[in-house]
């Protein structure tokens, strides 16, 4: 069970990932939405979900 979670966090950051690479923020702030998902990969896609460039606005 534990391996499908990770396997399902690893899906979502690599999801995360590319659409943060298609976005039109600056390179910059690229990077820095990419750090923040690889180095917290549950936290950072959280809030890439709700603040990120393409993210939902709330």
């Amino acid at each position: 069970m534990d391996r499908i979670i990770y396997l399902l966090i690893l899906a979502l950051d690599i999801f995360a990932i590319i659409k943060i690479i298609q976005s039109s923020a600056s390179g910059v702030e690229k990077i820095l939405w990419i750090l923040a998902v690889l180095l917290f990969p549950v936290v950072g896609l959280i809030i890439w979900f709700f603040a990120g460039p393409g993210g939902k606005k709330v």
